[in-house]
């Protein structure tokens, strides 16, 4: 979604890092460019005045112009404002004193409610905690079987009271079962409705009283602009809501939503939504998201979903055969399929520091899911031995796996040279000197993922 944003603020940065020193004019040429490429990130437009202004009353600070290194003390600053205006730091959820707490989930026609009523239940499941969804949404067709479909994907219970009734009783019957099941929350998931519908609102402050919620969060398409702060306001004038979870967003929106929502109406966002599978929830970090948009990648999030999706033992296993140099292409597929669980390709590089910045200029094939199934067609079109040892892979056989994969020859090269590299890679990033570099890195944190 920042990918236009993004790419125009690191060309102003790159600008005035190639600077030796800079002067008041410098900083006020480049902050003209970075308020007009926030503008056009449809950024409400006092958030940009605003951030723009503190940005440069601390850049012009005898201390910043005066640096070795001015350019990237702009930087920082303006990695410290960004960080400020998405919040500043993490916000959790809150538990009420007794079980089970009641997250009430609301939002506007779709918005992407429902499915995020279930991402949010994995979440808290995967955190060790036992939820139960609770189908409230009695307005749209089929609404309630869609949680049902999406709960079973999920692992997680969904109590259902029926199409027809009061929403309010299914609702307070869904809180009364949850604590039946001894469950920690009850994520009660209500109507899509529009904050102009005066008898919607007034069901929905209804319901708020039935089941006295802990967390009232309510759900915003990050891809509909400055119409979701003006909704998130006015939901929270009539209703009061506790956080934000923003939709959508990796979409192809400019994303001023995202950057201006916590300034306008001083609610938390708590989480984001990255994409349509049932994973894509991440619980958002004001400075990480800062970081990405700033071409700064995101290593610490890359790190817990590679620490959620691979399995410890498996790598083990590997360090040691990358050690005594017997990986082959039956582990490179191994590592291959498990980087595809970990979402989109291009979003991982977006996290991974310095690669955001090339990653428009990369081959598109190579982010897409027809590049990994070619991989694995070519692989499977070869024998357990050439698989054990790529290097007896000649001519002749490289015509057969071509032929046999429906690729071709050059196809069978290109995937030799990217397993060569990889291995190679890997390689130096488990020998004791490639262990210490990522750790300092990371300042420390993370480093715990390369141990065994």
């Amino acid at each position: 979604m920042f990918d236009a944003l993004s790419e125009k603020l690191n060309r102003v940065f790159k600008r005035l890092g190639a600077k030796g020193r800079l002067t008041e004019r410098d900083v006020d040429e480049a902050l003209r460019e970075v308020r007009l490429a926030l503008l056009e990130a449809d950024v409400n437009f006092r958030v940009a005045r605003d951030f723009v202004g503190r940005i440069r009353e601390r850049a012009l600070q005898e201390e910043v112009l005066k640096s070795l290194s001015p350019g990237q003390q702009v930087v920082k600053i303006t990695n410290d404002e960004l960080t400020g205006i998405l919040g500043g730091s993490v916000s959790h959820l809150q538990q009420s004193s007794q079980q089970p707490s009641v997250l009430l989930l609301v939002g506007l026609n779709g918005s992407g409610k429902t499915t995020t009523a279930a991402k949010l239940a994995r979440h808290l499941k995967q955190a060790g905690q036992t939820p139960l969804l609770v189908a409230a949404d009695l307005q749209r067709p089929a609404a309630v079987e869609q949680l049902e479909t999406l709960g079973a994907q999920a692992g997680v219970a969904v109590y259902q009271g029926g199409t027809s009734g009061s929403t309010v009783r299914v609702a307070a019957d869904g809180v009364k079962r949850a604590a039946e099941l001894n469950a920690a929350w009850a994520i009660v998931d209500t109507a899509g409705r529009f904050q102009i519908d005066d008898g919607l609102m007034a069901e929905l402050d209804e319901i708020k009283r039935a089941v006295s919620p802990s967390e009232t969060l309510l759900v915003v398409d990050g891809m509909t602009g400055q119409d979701a702060v003006r909704a998130a306001q006015e939901f929270h004038d009539r209703i009061g809501v506790t956080g934000l979870i923003l939709s959508k967003l990796d979409g192809d929106a400019r994303g001023g939503a995202a950057l201006s929502i916590v300034s306008v109406t001083g609610i938390p966002i708590k989480f984001i939504g990255t994409g349509e599978r049932i994973d894509a929830l991440e619980q958002f970090h004001p400075d990480r998201l800062a970081s990405r948009i700033l071409g700064m990648g995101d290593m610490l999030t890359l790190i817990e979903k590679a620490q959620s999706t691979f399995d410890e033992q498996q790598a083990i296993e590997l360090e040691k055969k990358l050690r005594q140099a017997t990986f082959d292409l039956d582990d490179f597929l191994v590592q291959l399929q498990q980087l595809k669980s970990m979402g989109p390709l291009s979003q991982i590089m977006e996290m991974i520091p310095g690669l955001s910045a090339i990653k428009g200029r990369l081959p598109s094939d190579g982010l897409d899911e027809g590049h990994f199934k070619k991989i694995e067609a070519l692989i499977y079109s070869m024998t357990a031995e050439e698989r054990r040892k790529p290097d007896m892979i000649g001519g002749s056989r490289r015509r057969r796996i071509a032929k046999g994969s429906g690729t071709t020859p050059q196809d069978v090269n290109q995937l030799l040279n990217q397993f060569r590299q990889m291995q190679k890679m890997m390689r130096q990033m488990t020998s004791g000197r490639g262990r210490k570099r990522m750790a300092q890195a990371l300042g420390g944190r993370g480093a715990d993922f390369f141990e065994n």
